[in-house]
């Protein structure tokens, strides 16, 4: 609502657009009485601000819904707010070069205060209208009273003084806009603030109903989360076969993982449709996922966390999908990988040494006849040969092991050895 008459210079707040400067004019004997008459009317209402700044509330409460609710909840700031801006506006028809800057700063104060405030720009901006219609009525109204002939003086400034009208309702949207941008950076900080502290356990529990309202999660039920590697910038869209339709999921940008917070609702885990099979489902090349164990509450995402790392370390560089609860043995042996490098040298050191060949064939009999169930038979479909021959090759790799196959023991340290070849990638 702030208004002034005659400014020459631009808003230089930041980076804010502002009405160009206006070529003077040349001052005529006409410009001169309409002046007198204008500053004669606005001392008139300077001296009557209270009753102006009740009559523009009126007009608020009757016109501006957004304005009736801060009239109900802050009557007195609102009023105040109302006042001080008229109070600059009238001042500016008196003193437009002293009290330009002032009533610059006041709108920029009440746009940025109202953002902050979440009052609907448009409403804001109406209501800086209406003081200017206000301010132009009582201009016309105090002229009619005391020199009615005067009146027709008042249209060689009505120009000026819509001017400055809608010069003070750029300045409020710009200051709003800032704000509102300002407002919205913080708030995209904040929120992967407290992600981030989930997620890495360092979140105070203090924080949680922030975080619950931030994230738009749940405080409390049952979480897991989702990581996500390799593939396409657009990781998380990558991976949305990992997360059922319509569950309740933040994603969270990292570096060179991504995490995806996802509410299981009333469920135990991911639905089964949405269980990855097996690590060589590629669906992306090169995309990584790792779904870890569901945990209870927010509080616990950083444990979450951890376990997707674990299934997301399991997957093959070429890239896959691994659901750790199908994969347990596995994330024992990434969990300590110097224990499973040692398992497997014990195990299958032997057969490590001999030559790539032949080395190759016996640890590819050896995992196929385990992922097989320990049949020779299928061993052999899929390995295009005759299950004789798969079995004569299990006994040179127990001759060259001192282990037995048919010893549940060494079956275990057998499959342990070759599942820490597979995911220790080394």
């Amino acid at each position: 609502m702030q208004h002034a008459v005659r400014s020459r210079a631009a808003i230089r707040t930041g980076l804010t657009p502002v009405p160009r400067p206006r070529t003077p004019g040349v001052t005529s004997l006409i410009d001169a009485d309409a002046l007198r008459v204008l500053h004669r009317a606005a001392r008139a209402l300077l001296d009557d601000l209270p009753d102006l700044t009740d009559r523009l509330m009126a007009l608020l409460r009757e016109q501006e819904p957004a304005y009736r609710a801060a009239l109900t909840k802050d009557p007195t700031a609102t009023w105040q707010e109302a006042h001080r801006s008229l109070r600059h506006s009238v001042a500016s028809l008196l003193d437009p070069r002293g009290a330009r800057d002032a009533a610059r700063r006041c709108s920029w104060r009440i746009g940025a205060a109202r953002a902050e405030q979440g009052l609907p720009l448009d409403a804001l901006l109406h209501a800086f209208r209406l003081g200017g219609s206000l301010v132009w009525q009582r201009l016309v109204e105090e002229t009619s009273r005391a020199a009615p002939e005067d009146v027709r003086l008042l249209v060689h400034v009505a120009a000026d003084v819509w001017n400055f009208v809608d010069e003070h309702c750029t300045l409020v949207a710009d200051a709003y806009r800032q704000t509102e941008w300002q407002l919205g950076r913080r708030r995209e900080n904040r929120v992967r603030q407290l992600a981030a502290g989930l997620l890495d356990g360092t979140g105070r529990i203090a924080d949680l109903p922030e975080a619950a309202r931030a994230l738009g999660l749940p405080e409390h039920g049952r979480y897991v989360v989702v990581a996500v590697a390799g593939g396409p910038p657009a990781r998380p869209d990558a991976a949305r076969a990992a997360v059922p339709p319509g569950s309740r999921v933040h994603w969270h940008a990292g570096a060179e993982t991504d995490y995806g917070i996802v509410s299981l609702g009333d469920h135990d885990g991911l639905p089964e449709p949405h269980r990855p099979e097996a690590a060589q489902d590629v669906p992306v090349p090169g995309l990584r996922v790792g779904v870890g164990s569901p945990v209870d509450g927010l509080a616990a995402v950083g444990d979450a966390r951890r376990l997707a790392d674990t299934a997301l370390t399991i997957c093959p560089p070429a890239g896959g999908t691994v659901r750790l609860a199908d994969q347990l043995p596995a994330a024992l042996v990434v969990s300590s990988p110097e224990l499973g490098r040692a398992l497997a040298e014990k195990v299958l050191g032997p057969l490590l040494r001999l030559e790539s060949a032949d080395r190759d064939v016996l640890l590819d009999t050896l995992t196929t006849w385990l992922d097989c169930d320990g049949s020779a038979q299928r061993a052999g479909e899929r390995l295009y040969c005759h299950r004789n021959t798969v079995l004569n090759r299990l006994r040179r790799c127990e001759q060259l092991t001192g282990r037995s196959l048919a010893r549940p023991a060494d079956l275990v340290e057998f499959s342990l050895a070759l599942t820490a070849r597979r995911v220790l990638h080394d």
